[in-house]
Formats: C-alpha cells, structure tokens, sequence
C-alpha cells in the first residue's frame, strides 16, 4: 500500500510539476519573442536614421532623443580613427565611457540575431559613414533576468505549495483503496479464525473418534462442526458472488408482491414454533426489475434476523409499500435496541454484538452484508430505525414509473 501511496504522488507531483514549468517556460519564451520584436523594431528604425545619405550625425537628436532605447554614435576617419562621440540618451556617460564599450566588444561589432538578450547589455552597429551605433538594452537585459528569475522564486513556491496538495490529495485518492485493503484483510482474518474453530472441533473429534470408536458424540460434533462450516463458505461465496458480479446479472420484472407473500408464509409455522406472531401488509401487484432469487434471499435474512432478536410472544411485521417512483420492504420486530452507535456496524462483514449467542446459533455476522450486497446491487439503500422498542430494517428501491 505504502508504495502505491509513493507512486500515485510521484505522478502527481510531476504532472503538476511539468504543468506549471511549462506555463512558466512559456510566459518566460513569449516575454523573449515580444522583447526581441520590439528591439528589432527600435533597432531597424535607427539603422534607416542613421542611414539616410547626407545626413550629418549633429542633427540626429531630433529623431534619437525620442527612441525609447539609449543611443550613442561613435565617428571614424577613414583610418578608423574616432573624431566625435555622441550620447542621444538622457545618462551622464562620458565620451570615453562610451568608448570603452566598444572595447569591452573588441572591435567585433555583432548583428541583433547573433546577441543573447540574457546576457547581451548593448547592440553595435557600422553604417555606411563609418558611424559606430550602440543601442542600450540593459533595461532589456534586467527585464528578461528578473523575470526569470521571479519565474525560478514563483516554481519553488509553487513547488513546496505542490507537495502539500499531492500529499492531501494523495491521501484523498487512496483513502478508499486502503479501506477496502484493511476491510479485505480483516475479513481473511475473520473468516480464518471462524474457520480455525470447527476445523479444531472436528480435528480434536476424530482423535477422540479414534481412540473410541464407540462413542457417537464425537461423530455428532464432527458432523454439527462440518455444518457449520458448510454454511459459512456458503455465506462467503454469495458474499465474494456480490462483490465481484454486479454487472454480470441478469434481472427481469417479476411481482415482487407474490414473491414477498410466498417467502413470508414459509417462515409461518418457524414464527409460530418460536411463540412468536406473524403479521405483514403487501401492496398488490407492484412490479420490481431485480434477480427475485437475491430479492427472496433477502427477504429470508432480515425475516430470520427479526426472528432471532424478537422479544418472546412479540410480532414480527412485513411490510411492502409502494409510494410513487420507491419501494420499501421494512422487516421489523419489538426486541432490543440496537446502540446508535452499532447502527451502521452491523452490515459490516463479520460484526457480532454477542459472541457466545451467535456462536450457539450459528451466525457469522454475514447475513447482514449480505443484505446490503443485494440491496446496493440492486441500486437500493438499506438501514436500520429503532423507535418505540421497534427495530425496522428498511430496504428501499427506485422504480420507473
């Protein structure tokens, strides 16, 4: 479970990951595209200023003290020998600060494609005059840094922010796979150590069986034990037949009235055996699409549940009412009441209130969630109501009309 839990975060955490480098990347390119758009643009306009035939470098302010961009203009002779240096910026930089610039280039003045604007701090260009043109794009260069480098502050943050959620989410998503892990395990467990009982019974009668052959009450043991068990793997296979079936079924439209009525009067003479009254109310011809040998099972579980939890010379009540677009099927008796808290327990697998009395009665704790298997395989909800020193079981079914 544990590396399930590692690998469902490591996917998520590079998912998201990837997702927001790549939104960053992005927004850092496209910041580039327009950046280096724009300063071709600036770039071109001075190369067509600077370039005009008989255009003395003296009135050049006019149109270069307008440019965004900072503009400084170095004159040769025809040695290459500077004669003037001009500064069309608003900066105080000194002739021979410019000139030095074009030292830090060693002489290899470079085209706008062939610069990095990460690194670049000016563009040099020769006219056709002998004019050196540098362009100033340090605010260009800071721009472009800053926001790679905000982008590299935002991706961490974003980054610790990442763990946290893969990790809520993480447990989120895996929450229901490791409840059904430890329900599954749990049930192994409960359903070896109800096993490991009878088993021990018939091991420990046959060595007695054995050693006397005579005496039969080993063979009654062993024969009372292998029951029980036979009526345990039945449970557990109906149980795992729910689990793992749901869509392999097939259902037809019976009249669940006949069908409810039938069941209920086969469990007449056993309500009356028991000193106990039998009384039940059922709607007439309602129709149900469902499988009717689960809808019979059903019916025989919450009866049989009722029958053993009934208070001495009390009555057992089956009902089954058709309201609009719901069917309810409600199995109540007067007995105990069931602690709030155990309410929603006792359709778990397994779950026994009392040990000893259902151990002498042959009950596993299965026959409940084998009842919701059925009423959830039929779409439906099953719970439980204690009002009035009555317990109702209540299953209920969407029907179309």
């Amino acid at each position: 479970m544990k590396k399930l839990k590692n690998k469902i975060f490591l996917v998520l955490f590079s998912m998201l990951t990837i997702f927001v480098l790549m939104i960053l990347i992005v927004y850092n390119v496209i910041l580039y595209i327009n950046e280096f758009n724009g300063l071709k643009e600036s770039v071109d306009t001075i190369e067509s200023i600077t370039s005009r035939p008989f255009y003395q470098t003296d009135f050049y302010d006019k149109e270069l003290m307008f440019m965004d961009l900072d503009v400084y203009v170095i004159r040769f002779d025809s040695d290459m020998n500077i004669t003037s240096v001009y500064n069309y910026s608003d900066d105080d930089l000194t002739s021979e600060d410019i000139v030095n610039i074009t030292k830090q280039y060693n002489k290899s003045y470079s085209r706008l494609e062939q610069i990095d604007l990460f690194s670049a701090k000016y563009v040099l260009l020769m006219n056709p005059r002998n004019e050196l043109i540098i362009i100033n794009i340090e605010d260009i260069n800071a721009k472009l840094v800053l926001s790679a480098q905000v982008s590299s502050l935002i991706f961490v943050l974003i980054e610790l922010l990442t763990v946290y959620i893969v990790k809520m989410l993480t447990n989120w998503l895996i929450r229901p796979v490791e409840e059904a892990f430890l329900k599954q395990k749990q049930f192994i467990f409960d359903a070896s150590h109800e096993l490991k009982t009878p088993l021990s019974v018939i091991m420990t009668s046959a060595e007695c069986l054995s050693k006397n052959p005579k005496e039969t009450k080993w063979l009654d043991n062993i024969k009372s034990e292998t029951e029980r068990m036979n009526k345990l793997v039945l449970d557990l296979l109906n149980l795992a037949k729910y689990d793992n079936s749901y869509e392999n079924r097939v259902l037809s439209v019976i009249d669940l009235s006949k069908l409810v009525e039938k069941s209920v009067l086969t469990f007449e003479s056993l309500i009356y055996d028991k000193g106990l009254n039998l009384k039940y109310h059922i709607d007439q011809d309602v129709n149900f699409k469902c499988v009717d040998s689960e809808m019979k099972q059903l019916l025989e579980i919450l009866v049989d549940n009722a029958i053993k939890h009934a208070y001495d010379k009390s009555t057992i009540t089956v009902d089954l009412i058709k309201k609009k677009d719901e069917i309810s099927l409600v199995v109540k008796n007067r007995g105990d009441k069931i602690p709030k808290e155990e309410q929603y327990k006792i359709f778990e697998r397994f779950y026994k209130s009392d040990n000893s009395r259902n151990r002498n009665e042959n009950r596993f704790g299965l026959g409940l969630a084998i009842a919701k298997n059925i009423v959830l395989s039929h779409n439906g909800k099953i719970y439980v109501e204690c009002k009035n020193g009555y317990t109702s079981f209540i299953s209920t079914f969407k029907v179309k009309n």
